[in-house]
């Protein structure tokens, strides 16, 4: 069995290590735990990796957020992969740092890369999994925020929200869509920082 596994981010080394990016950083993080190696190929970098007998195709598409779609769409299309196969990794404002969420289908709640995903596919029925990046912002600073660094105490945490996120994609993998939501989101996958 063949799955689609694509994180969203922006490529190049102004974008690296932005919360935008959390999306890229977790699917390096499954291929590094999976001994899996990055290639660039069409329309993004892509590693070929295998868990419990699936082949997991994980994709960091190099259109930029806002073209995300495109790079999907091409990667399900030439590995044949169907839509219930695909797992798209994205940033989340409305979750804090620390907590993840897996769903089965939605809107894209403002999400340009989720939107043009829903575009070229036609529907909004795919799995994505949310990883809260907070929103720690004033008035009009979402853009700034969700492309800006982060700060020192959210640097901290940023290694167990990936090992998180990654874990999360095997168990979606593994035991599939229904059993992994009621897994992942009843643990909620929240790390919070040490209390002091």
């Amino acid at each position: 069995m063949k799955y689609l596994i694509a994180g969203l981010g922006n490529i190049g080394a102004e974008y690296a290590d932005t919360r935008h990016n959390i999306g890229f950083n977790v699917v390096d993080e499954l291929a590094a735990s999976l001994e899996g190696t990055w290639k660039s190929s069409t329309l993004g970098s892509i590693a070929e990796v295998k868990h419990k007998g699936r082949i997991l195709i994980l994709l960091k598409p190099n259109t930029y957020m806002n073209l995300s779609g495109k790079a999907v769409n091409y990667w399900m299309q030439k590995e044949k992969i169907p839509v219930e196969n695909l797992l798209v990794i994205v940033d989340e404002l409305q979750l804090d740092l620390g907590t993840i969420r897996l769903r089965g289908k939605g809107s894209d709640g403002g999400h340009n890369g989720l939107k043009d995903i829903q575009a070229q596919l036609g529907t909004i029925d795919y799995a994505r999994l949310r990883i809260g990046i907070g929103k720690n912002f004033h008035p009009g600073g979402q853009v700034n925020y969700v492309l800006g660094k982060w700060s020192k105490e959210e640097a901290a945490l940023i290694p167990d929200v990936l090992k998180a996120g990654a874990e999360a994609i095997k168990t979606f993998v593994s035991i599939g869509l229904k059993r992994s939501m009621d897994q992942v989101n009843a643990i909620n996958a929240q790390v919070k920082p040490d209390k002091k």
